[in-house]
């Protein structure tokens, strides 16, 4: 029998949209990268779910919502490349992170899976990140055992960055060690200043960036702060950054400024690793954005190349990676390591809903 497709959901804390992707894999390898989806939020749709971001909010009407989005997303992708519901063996649905304070124990992602395994008829894995947080580990980042796995073939070490609204990295060394954590903000603070001063959803090409200047006293201000000092493996939320010390600039300056900090996060990391990488491959939005590129490659000193240099999809790897966690879930794989999110012993996670 012709093995089933695993498929993944993400929406990310950019909020942009849902991404959707299809793989086949056991849950340790990875056989085939399959057909992918991207369903974008309308204006009204991101809305809502930045209405209910906190911890305290009432998520049930969003959660509903959104739920219906991703099986609105997933019916597209079928459609599309002509496949039936009984051609995907699982869905590992994410959900939309409203909340994540792994201090205080907490970690809050809106998305009913038992509702969607209705809708699509197929069985589905969520709640990927709470055991996580309930044993003591930070939640987060949880795409690094699906980068180890993609990059089983490639030269050690090497660091997969992802940059989407906020930022994490992958550090692959040799004899399969992994070490992972978020480096600070992504695309989060950019985007909304951008929409805020322009009313565009981002800084295509870095254009707005490129006009502007740098404002080294705000981005000194910005990178004081403990968040950088503390020992991988950590995690953040969204918001645990704002934009308060670039509101005197220009608009133009302020995405310059909000540009470099994204850049700079990702250099501090590298005191951390155990050994200096050959290669950094970026993922997600970030990027797209060549001044961010560009400032990357001047402040690592090494090479910086998208996924797609190594045939990866850097649109669809957070979608694929959990299409590969909801695998591991029903295998009773862990889904985190010491290593990746600081939780004591490797754990097993997500909660599977029979179709």
């Amino acid at each position: 029998m012709t093995q089933q497709w695993l498929l993944g959901l993400m929406s990310g804390t950019s909020m942009d949209g849902i991404d959707v992707a299809l793989i086949k894999s056991d849950g340790e390898e990875v056989f085939e990268q399959g057909p992918t989806h991207s369903l974008l939020y309308t204006t009204e749709q991101r809305a809502q779910l930045e209405s209910v971001m906190g911890a305290s909010k009432e998520t049930t009407e969003a959660e509903e919502a959104l739920t219906y989005w991703h099986n609105d997303a997933v019916h597209q992708l079928l459609q599309k490349e002509a496949l039936k519901y009984s051609d995907i063996e699982l869905v590992g649905f994410h959900g939309q992170t409203t909340f994540h304070d792994p201090a205080r124990g907490i970690t809050k992602q809106i998305g009913d899976g038992a509702l969607l395994s209705k809708l699509c008829g197929i069985p589905v894995v969520n709640d990927f990140r709470s055991a996580d947080v309930a044993a003591g580990g930070e939640g987060a980042p949880f795409a690094p055992l699906y980068h180890q796995a993609l990059a089983r073939d490639l030269n050690k070490p090497i660091v997969v960055l992802n940059i989407g609204g906020v930022s994490n990295i992958t550090y692959l060394g040799p004899n399969g060690f992994v070490l992972a954590c978020d480096t600070g903000p992504g695309n989060g603070l950019l985007d909304d200043w951008i929409f805020k001063h322009f009313g565009k959803s981002m800084d295509e090409d870095g254009r707005i960036a490129s006009s502007g200047k740098v404002d080294q006293a705000a981005l000194t201000k910005m990178l004081d702060n403990p968040f950088f000092s503390l020992d991988p493996p950590k995690s953040l939320d969204r918001y645990d950054f704002s934009s308060e010390y670039v509101q005197g600039l220009s608009p133009e300056d302020g995405a310059a400024t909000l540009t470099a900090f994204t850049a700079v996060v990702n250099t501090k990391v590298l005191s951390y690793l155990p050994q200096v990488p050959e290669k950094w491959l970026v993922t997600g939005g970030g990027r797209h954005n060549p001044v961010l590129m560009d400032a990357l490659r001047e402040g690592l000193k090494t090479s910086v190349d998208p996924v797609e240099n190594v045939g990866w999809d850097g649109d669809a790897l957070e979608a694929q990676a959990f299409a590969f966690l909801a695998k591991r879930s029903q295998l009773g794989l862990p889904l985190s390591l010491p290593s990746t999110t600081k939780v004591p012993d490797p754990c097993l996670g997500g909660v599977l809903h029979a179709a």
